[in-house]
């Protein structure tokens, strides 16, 4: 009798957490169900080792006993331990104890679910009932896969929310991109996944949004940030400049002496919070000092007036 290597069988680590061990285990149960691979013995075998491996992590106790077994195998060995010379009776149980399988004995034609190491030291093929004479084994369900896909959006639809038509095998999903989603959203459609095993509930499907880079308007978070270019003579003298933003043209006021990089905060002009009703991110506005690049004779001179009358630092 030899001594499985349960971790490697799943593999994880031997400081596997409870949660990687499941999760390790679901990857591995839907790869080789007997539902996916009909009539393929190799996967048949390797869904058995799946789940007696799976069987013996997931359990407290049992983990702890198969830990400890090991431990004592790997020193014999590392003393020169012969093949068929490691005492096991102090380790065998004898004693059935109540746990689960995850498929139905009839799958696998019948036969024992179990190795012998495992029912030697586990306490033989426990959790077996019969029924009309035939030995049955608990199958448990197995959740479907989820699964991802993209959808693209622009700025303005991510303003103002809107609908993608995604193509996932065969299937044509509408689905619904809600107001203020940015790059990355995910947007779940609950059992559209893949199929589930055993009367396992199906899997979702996770609508990932991509974001389309705006010409004008850069996101970050829920704030939008845009270059507005300014005439000198407003900037200098102050006035009203009309702006477009997402939800409609407004007027901006430049103060008098208005400096180039200054920004101006517009509250509640950026985006919508994510599910967040009336909850708006603000708009900065960074302006830009437009300086003519030619000039007439009089604006020249003008300019040279007032440079003298300034002073050559201005």
């Amino acid at each position: 009798m030899e001594y499985p290597d349960y971790y490697r069988v799943l593999g994880v680590d031997r400081d596997a957490s409870s949660s990687d061990i499941r999760k390790a285990y679901r990857r591995l149960a839907r790869q080789y169900h007997p539902d996916v691979n009909p009539d393929d013995k190799q996967a048949e075998e390797k869904f058995k080792e799946i789940n007696e491996a799976y069987e013996v992590l997931s359990d407290d106790e049992k983990r702890q006993k198969y830990d400890q077994l090991g431990r004592s195998y790997q020193q014999w060995q590392r003393m020169g331990g012969q093949p068929g010379g490691f005492d096991w009776s102090g380790w065998m149980s004898g004693q059935p104890g109540g746990f689960r399988v995850d498929y139905m004995n009839d799958d696998l034609g019948g036969g024992d679910p179990f190795s012998d190491f495992f029912r030697s030291i586990f306490g033989g093929s426990a959790g077996q009932r019969r029924s009309s004479g035939r030995r049955q084994v608990h199958r448990q369900p197995i959740r479907g896969q989820d699964l991802e896909v993209t959808a693209q959006i622009t700025l303005d639809e991510a303003y103002h929310g809107t609908h993608r038509i995604v193509q996932v095998g065969d299937r044509e999903l509408n689905v619904t991109i809600p107001r203020g989603a940015r790059e990355g959203t995910r947007v779940r459609l609950r059992g559209q996944g893949e199929r589930g095993y055993a009367g396992g509930q199906a899997g979702d499907i996770y609508v990932i949004v991509s974001e389309v880079e705006h010409p004008v308007f850069r996101r970050e978070g829920d704030d939008l940030h845009l270059d507005l270019k300014v005439p000198l003579y407003t900037a200098v003298l102050g006035g009203e400049l009309p702006i477009q933003t997402l939800d409609g043209e407004v007027v901006l006021r430049i103060q008098p002496g208005t400096q180039s990089g200054q920004g101006i905060r517009l509250r509640g002009k950026g985006m919508p919070r994510l599910r967040q009703e009336n909850q708006m991110g603000d708009l900065y506005a960074h302006i830009l000092i437009q300086v003519p690049a030619k000039l007439s004779r009089q604006e020249r001179r003008l300019f040279e007036e007032l440079r003298a009358l300034r002073g050559d630092d201005g």
